[in-house]
């Protein structure tokens, strides 16, 4: 599998999982029942194809989980913007920032 089909499935895990996690936060914060039970399925079914498209690739996952976390956090702070409307405040982009370098650093530093 080459690198940017990898980069691009775990772009893909990232949305669902952001996804999923957003759509269950969502049905918490529903009023009406059927709204909720709704939101609670689609999460699962958006968790449960993340799961299987994670785990699908042939790939050494363990090394791979920098890139990861660093694109789920981004991912994450972008939808948390853009759906939610909370920008990031400064402990967190710095977290971030740290964090990006980290997937970085295990992605490039060859041994």
């Amino acid at each position: 599998m080459n690198n940017v089909l990898i980069l691009l499935m775990l772009v893909l895990a990232a949305l669902l999982e952001v996804g999923g996690d957003a759509l269950a936060r969502t049905a918490l914060h529903a009023h009406a029942l059927p709204v909720r039970i709704g939101f609670f399925g689609a999460a699962a079914l958006v968790l449960f194809i993340y799961g299987v498209a994670v785990n699908l690739p042939p790939w050494d996952f363990g090394r791979l989980l920098g890139v990861y976390v660093a694109l789920f956090f981004v991912v994450a702070q972008l939808v948390n913007l853009f759906v939610f409307g909370v920008r990031p405040a400064p402990p967190v982009m710095a977290g971030g920032i740290l964090i990006v370098a980290g997937g970085l650093l295990m992605t490039f530093w060859k041994v």
